[in-house]
């Protein structure tokens, strides 16, 4: 069965569109996740009191180095993942932070898999691991610094 030639001109323009936004998607997650959590940890490191009760709520050991560690990371790492810079690290931080926080606050209130796969931190957990895999894309300082700056390019093998 053979396309027709208007449905092979349609495709390849379909493409070509989607080969021109490829930096969007990246981009739209960075800014969404990397404003929620700069805005997240600027609150937690504002009230640090409450947020290191809650952790000892819910029973995370050490809550009094552990509520400013992670209001750090999320201030921290999210500045990083809006700006792209140093994305996977960050990513892969706030992968670790939300990992506990569905593993010590979500699991126990959810209705199973479900409830936690319909939670907004299953969703973030997803967004941050895909930018800690992927990276931040191409409108992003991670790929000004690697044009810039040779060494911290990757092998083709490890880009595979």
């Amino acid at each position: 069965m053979s396309t027709s030639p208007v449905m092979a001109r349609l495709h390849s323009r379909l493409h070509a569109v989607i080969d021109r936004v490829q930096w969007l998607p990246p981009l739209a997650i960075r800014v969404v996740v990397g404003v929620t959590f700069v805005l997240a940890g600027w609150g937690k490191l504002h009230n640090l009191d409450n947020v290191e009760q809650f952790f000892a709520s819910l029973h995370i050991p050490a809550p009094g180095f552990h509520a400013p560690l992670v209001a750090t990371i999320e201030l921290v790492g999210g500045g990083l993942v809006l700006a792209g810079l140093a994305t996977r690290l960050a990513a892969a931080l706030l992968t670790g932070v939300m990992a506990v926080a569905i593993y010590t606050a979500i699991w126990p209130a959810a209705d199973g898999v479900t409830g936690v796969l319909g939670s907004v931190e299953a969703i973030y957990l997803a967004a941050f691991v895909h930018l800690a895999i992927h990276g931040a894309g191409a409108a992003s300082l991670d790929r000004v610094v690697v044009r810039h700056v040779p060494a911290l390019r990757l092998a083709p093998a490890a880009r595979a």
